[in-house]
């Protein structure tokens, strides 16, 4: 039964790309359409879901008592980051995609994936510890992994990760409702229920609306001159076996509760960000590269997660 609400968590997921793809074959969307709902999704419901969510989950306490647990997934992320550059440039991987790689290499859909798997799995009291892996995972992908894929693009490209231009794509809105939740936090400041209300409901487009993007992107692609190659090998294993095993090796010298592991552990074997996409797109960077290895590594995890559930 635990694993099949797992797989329920995934197929949800499947399904609403599938639905993005059917739509887009019927003409009801369009390359059009998935320009607003990239721009939707960045610049206003994830800014939402990630204040709402920080704020219903996370006390000040709770904060500063979980915050020791941070050290754990801040480290195995910088670890997979180094581990992806050595990769890409062993693998000599297009430099086009390189930065996309990298990025889809050592970060995880640890919300809209993440969170829904974790809560069938462990139940309602994972969730802090998702969040908390969820801090270090979107400190890494809005910063260097959005960093590296603006590179790959032709829209505000960039040679220096420290300049003006940099700050400016990293100041962005997502990172800001982080941020701001992060504060009012720590200030112990409770917006009024109506503001609250309000992000829940637009934080809740989300997930649905960035796998739409999906599907409409998904569509445009020829699956017949699609071929397993060394990237997506290594893609592969970077996902379900670098992330998570560097999160085991940390918890041996970093002694943490037994459910904060086994969460850091499910979370790190999550697939690709579903964020990638929409990144890539509005920096002009091959957009259709990170649907394709979304849309692969969310079957694929189909597979392992109930392969790590028996390990664990």
């Amino acid at each position: 039964m635990i694993f099949f609400n797992a797989l329920q968590s995934i197929l949800s997921i499947v399904i609403m790309i599938i639905i993005g793809y059917l739509l887009t074959s019927k003409g009801w969307l369009n390359e059009e359409a998935s320009k607003i709902f990239s721009k939707l999704v960045c610049n206003i419901a994830l800014p939402c879901l990630m204040l709402v969510d920080l704020m219903n989950n996370f006390s000040k306490d709770k904060l500063i008592h979980l915050g020791s647990g941070l050290i754990i997934p801040f480290v195995s992320m910088a670890a997979g980051y180094f581990i992806a550059i050595l990769v890409s440039k062993t693998l000599k991987i297009d430099d086009k995609s390189a930065g996309t790689f990298r990025s889809m290499f050592f970060v995880s859909s640890s919300i809209f994936v993440g969170l829904p798997v974790n809560l069938a799995l462990f139940g309602e009291s994972s969730v802090p510890y998702v969040l908390l892996y969820y801090i270090a995972n979107t400190t890494f992908f809005w910063t260097l992994g959005v960093y590296d894929i603006s590179k790959d693009g032709t829209i505000g490209k960039c040679s220096k990760i420290f300049s003006s231009a940099t700050l400016k794509r990293l100041i962005s809105p997502p990172l800001m409702g982080f941020i701001l939740a992060l504060i009012l936090i720590m200030l112990n400041i409770t917006p009024p229920r109506f503001v609250m209300d309000t992000c829940k409901y637009v934080g809740g487009l989300t997930t649905p609306l960035s796998m739409l993007f999906i599907g409409i992107t998904m569509h445009s692609v020829d699956f017949k001159e699609v071929k397993i190659n060394k990237d997506m090998i290594a893609l592969f294993i970077g996902r379900f076996l670098v992330s998570p095993l560097l999160v085991f090796l940390l918890c041996l010298y970093f002694p943490i509760p037994p459910l904060m592991k086994n969460v850091f552990i499910i979370q790190a074997a999550m697939p690709v960000m579903t964020n990638t996409a929409i990144v890539a797109k509005s920096f002009g960077a091959n957009h259709k590269y990170a649907s394709l290895m979304t849309v692969t590594t969310t079957l694929l995890s189909i597979l392992f997660i109930p392969f790590y559930m028996i390990l664990l």
